[in-house]
């Protein structure tokens, strides 16, 4: 495992940083499970006035933290900008909520008293990745942070100055040392930390094979996880959508962070009347857009996040074409330094292309074309994913009922399946388990203990 920053708009090493060894992540835990001791009794207004100085400090300085997630893995600058301002608004959103949503819950029991209580679990290991190297610490560490959890973080390799400056902001917000934690550490000290038994819950956001290996790992240990992984969302156009406000959200679920989203729509199914226009519109507004330095306001394209991502991602389109995919556009790497892939489009995806199975993590759309709403809904849920999805048609109730007939862990109406600070965010299959965000994030890793008064007369 190498920690380095690698600008993947022109492949310029910025800066790289060394592992910590095994005594220095020894005294990390250690400081880490004294610190425990000390938040778990803090008050949730000490632990809010914390928060909210963390949140205030990345509103005051969002040029600062958005720089570093262009330069590391080439967002926008525009979109980087946006996720530090969703970051603090996730962090602002636990530090008002967390003491209502673990409040004591009363029991009505036939006699005597019960609450129940939610008490810290203790120190937390996060296993974090690199399309959103803000949002996806701030949705662990907040929420936890708040229930009197403390937090030890391994981030992504590529995107080490930005796990380096997350750490760094909850230390200024008045944090103590050890309450956020940033591991620059090995796959072999992953699974130490795992099995340490100071760590008392794991969660990680990655790929399905990663999962298998962490949450194995934490089975073994018999340590609660959770566990966020890909996605191949639906995209639904039904009959009577509005086609032009459709095809604007389309382009905006496939290219929203050059397509790197666990939640962008990959699987465009379209119903046969709209088909066609669909795809003729969908395509003329992706090939408008425009490769150009992610850190200028004006590109409207951005590289893939590294070289090995683009790599593998040419090469699931060359294997998806030996099976019979036909390229609509795109398809190959764009002749210009930098990790750049063309906006594509495939179709004539059978269920036996490998395709059909797996997920597209970049501006690579699947679109198919289907007879009715019925046919509809079976192809959506002919995955082995489900995270998100979304239908679009004039009729709410009708988007209601197909809603409710995906299998999946979120479904939109009418736009694409996207994330706010107050609506719970996970999936089903092999796209995971467990919440995040909402009042529902912050009960993953709290412990429900129950109190129970009853008379010392009652019988046995």
């Amino acid at each position: 495992m190498s920690y380095q920053s690698v600008n993947p708009y022109n492949g310029k090493v910025l800066k790289t940083f060394k592992e910590l060894n095994d005594k220095q992540l020894e005294k990390a835990l250690k400081t880490a499970a004294t610190c425990f001791e000390t938040w778990r009794g803090t008050t949730y207004a000490k632990r809010a006035a914390v928060a909210a100085k963390a949140a205030a400090i990345m509103r005051a300085r969002v040029d600062e933290f958005a720089r570093p997630v262009t330069l590391e893995m080439g967002k926008l600058i525009a979109e980087a900008r946006g996720e530090v301002a969703l970051s603090a608004d996730i962090i602002d959103y636990y530090a008002k909520n967390a003491e209502r949503f673990l409040a004591p819950q009363h029991l009505k029991p036939g006699s005597g008293q019960a609450v129940v209580e939610s008490t810290p679990f203790g120190v937390l290991f996060g296993v974090q990745p690199w399309n959103f190297p803000y949002y996806q610490l701030a949705r662990f560490a907040a929420p936890n942070l708040m229930a009197g959890n403390v937090v030890m973080v391994k981030h992504a390799g590529c995107v080490p100055q930005c796990a380096i400056a997350f750490e760094k902001l909850w230390r200024e917000a008045g944090a103590p040392v050890g309450a956020y934690t940033n591991l620059l550490i090995s796959h072999d000290q992953v699974n130490q930390v795992i099995d340490d038994p100071r760590i008392k819950g794991v969660a990680l956001t990655g790929g399905v094979e990663a999962a298998k290996g962490v949450a194995g790992r934490a089975g073994k240990n018999l340590k609660k996880s959770t566990m966020e992984l890909g996605g191949s969302d639906a995209f639904i156009v039904l009959e009577d959508a509005d086609l032009d406000k459709t095809v604007k959200w389309a382009v905006w679920a496939k290219m929203n962070n050059t397509g790197q989203c666990c939640v962008a729509a990959k699987r465009f199914i379209v119903v046969e009347k709209l088909a066609d226009r669909f795809l003729e519109k969908f395509q003329s507004a992706l090939a408008a857009f425009k490769p150009g330095d992610p850190m200028d306001k004006a590109t409207t394209f951005g590289p893939l996040s590294t070289e090995a991502a683009l790599v593998q991602l040419l090469d699931q389109v060359k294997r998806a074409v030996a099976k019979g995919a036909t390229v609509v556009m795109g398809g190959k790497r764009i002749d210009r330094p930098g990790s750049f892939m063309q906006p594509t489009i495939l179709t004539n995806i059978k269920p036996g292309n490998p395709a059909f199975r797996e997920e597209f993590f970049g501006p690579v759309a699947l679109f198919f074309r289907v007879r009715n709403e019925d046919e509809a809904v079976a192809l959506a849920n002919d995955s082995d994913f489900g995270l998100g999805g979304s239908v679009f048609t004039k009729d709410i109730a009708r988007g209601k009922r197909v809603a409710s007939r995906v299998d999946t862990g979120m479904m939109f109406v009418n736009h694409p399946t996207w994330t706010t600070p107050d609506l719970p965010f996970g999936g089903i299959k092999n796209s995971g388990y467990g919440r995040e965000l909402s009042s529902m994030g912050i009960q993953e890793f709290v412990n429900k203990k129950l109190v129970r008064v009853a008379s010392i007369d009652a019988p046995a």
